[in-house]
């Protein structure tokens, strides 16, 4: 009976040592998304996806808030992301679609800086065919930097 014992002790120490060491083990941060987002081909899809890749240039200035960074890509064949540079926990790279070219945000898609990095970046939102968008730096759910609609 004590051997029984030793051992339902020894896997209920060993059981509880695992979900310890699993709770200690960051989160990985995930995408949000709103409004109709996801209505478009490759909302969805980060711009590594395959037929993306090295499709994304550069658009606009890199935007500065506080020594963190905004920058906005763009792909004539994939659509836009954002992505923030040094940035600080509690922030989130964010982009906004607008269906109508207004300028107007029906659409949007957001990504949290992950723990222990200072970058993150959005899926792929579809600014072709006269939609537009835009990236912004959100921090504690403030924006501290934004482009303009491309």
């Amino acid at each position: 009976m004590s051997r029984r014992r030793s051992l339902t002790t020894l896997l209920a120490a060993g059981g509880a040592a695992a979900v310890m060491a699993l709770a200690s083990v960051p989160a990985q941060a995930a995408p949000h998304s709103g409004g109709n987002y996801g209505a478009y081909a490759m909302e969805g899809q980060y711009p590594t996806v395959s037929g993306c890749t090295g499709t994304f240039r550069q658009v606009g200035a890199t935007r500065y808030a506080e020594g963190m960074a905004l920058k906005y890509f763009y792909s004539g064949t994939c659509g836009s992301f954002a992505r923030i540079e040094n940035s600080r926990a509690n922030c989130a790279a964010v982009l906004e679609r607008s269906d109508s070219g207004a300028g107007r945000a029906d659409g949007w898609v957001s990504e949290t800086v992950d723990s222990g990095i200072t970058y993150a970046y959005t899926q792929i939102g579809n600014n072709l065919h006269g939609r537009v968008s835009r990236a912004l730096l959100t921090c504690d759910g403030h924006v501290w930097a934004q482009t303009g609609w491309y």
